[in-house]
């Protein structure tokens, strides 16, 4: 059964974390030392001491890798306080990609590659990215479309192709690469995933993509592999079971984002309300309007919501399921909403709402991908669609 009560330690911990944010990290929003491609890594790190000097870094990473070993339901809580900023879950090492490929190395990854990269990953000591997305006809919704190939040799695995939206790559020390591994690819085998130092002169970037958001460090690059030579023991887990791995790190990948972003919704909605509370028009405060406090209150609606999406797809996690339905569900349901959020925040502002005056604008531009990266809404109404209709085939329904 389903229990929605918070721990007091983990009520505790959520305090904590507000408390971090209002007082530490939302004074450094406009700090010099971001630009487009996101926040620089003296920023992060100095924010991350903080974080760890409090108790609050890693919280999602297992207690012996240096995370506070938080299961799904009770970073639910935490997460979305820490998205209550930009800059929050990249303070509390928390953040796209390194959370979710800190994630599958726990999971995966052997005793030896967890000392190596996971360790000093939670300890923020070093960045991560995640090579899978590739340019046409390469992989994309479609990950059995890869192309970039992995070959057996003497010496090892020698790896070419292509990558592009492949988030964090600049200054990133660790490159997750998935590549395909065997002539054919079916029913989910077929692909390796690698764990490559990203300073490998065989890894060259072929420029950094500019993008409307600018909250993750190191940007999104399309980068390229030419005979990059790996050895057996950068092999993560087992040959030709990528795609099971991409499952382990996806499914709960999307739903943090779920809660980060609906921390990021909550602030747009908070400015939002705060500001029809004190402008005045036709002799009263404009969220005293009919109009406008109905969309104050379809946000706070959909913010309810995408909390109980959020919180009954981790209990699942959390029982062991893979939630695959639950998950598909959630990441459309919340980033959806999270837009609609924002932008019905944006037009209670008014002229306000387009300037740099509040934080609504960027969060607008910051929010409005997450429809997309993580499969894009309609890749998840169509897998949902085909289990829905696998889940009646061949029964008699009463009509």
């Amino acid at each position: 059964m389903i229990d929605f009560t918070i721990p007091e330690e983990i009520e505790k911990l959520k305090e904590k974390t507000q408390k971090f944010i209002l007082e530490n990290v939302i004074p450094r929003e406009k700090d010099p030392r971001q630009d487009s491609h996101g926040p620089h890594d003296s920023l992060r790190k100095e924010l991350n001491d903080e974080a760890k000097s409090l108790g609050l870094l890693s919280p999602s990473v297992g207690k012996e890798w240096g995370g506070l070993g938080l299961n799904m339901r009770d970073m639910s809580v935490v997460f979305e306080a820490s998205g209550y900023s930009l800059l929050g879950p990249q303070a509390m090492n928390c953040s796209a990609p390194d959370e979710g490929n800190m994630h599958m190395l726990e999971v995966v990854a052997s005793t030896e590659q967890k000392e190596k990269w996971l360790r000093p990953l939670a300890e923020a000591n070093i960045r991560s990215c995640f090579s899978m997305t590739e340019p046409s006809p390469g992989a994309g919704s479609d990950p059995t479309m890869l192309k970039t190939i992995a070959k057996k040799t003497s010496k090892g695995w020698l790896i070419n192709g292509e990558k592009w939206f492949i988030t964090g790559f600049n200054g990133a020390k660790l490159n997750i690469i998935m590549a395909k591994t065997s002539d054919k690819i079916e029913k989910g085998f077929g692909a390796t995933m690698f764990l490559v130092d990203n300073d490998d002169p065989a890894i060259t970037k072929i420029r950094t993509q500019n993008s409307m958001e600018s909250s993750f460090p190191g940007g999104h690059c399309q980068i390229k592999f030419k005979d990059l030579l790996v050895s057996e023991d950068q092999v993560l887990g087992e040959v030709g079971q990528g795609y099971k791995y991409a499952q382990v790190r996806l499914a709960p990948a999307r739903l943090t984002h779920c809660m980060r972003w609906l921390g990021a919704a909550q602030r747009a909605h908070d400015i939002a309300t705060s500001y029809a509370s004190k402008r005045h028009a036709f002799g009263k405060a404009i969220g005293e309007h009919g109009g406008l406090s109905f969309q104050l209150t379809d946000s706070e609606i959909d913010i309810q919501m995408s909390r109980l999406f959020i919180w009954n797809t981790a209990w699942l996690l959390d029982q062991g399921e893979e939630a695959r339905n639950e998950s598909s569900m959630s990441k459309i349901f919340c980033s959806e909403a999270a837009f609609r959020i924002v932008d019905r925040a944006m037009q209670t502002l008014g002229g306000m709402g387009i300037t740099d005056d509040t934080l609504v604008e960027r969060l607008f531009r910051e929010i409005r991908p997450f429809r997309i990266y993580d499969g894009p809404s309609e890749v998840h109404r169509w897998a949902i669609a085909k289990r829905l209709m696998k889940s009646v085939a061949g029964k008699n329904i009463p009509t």
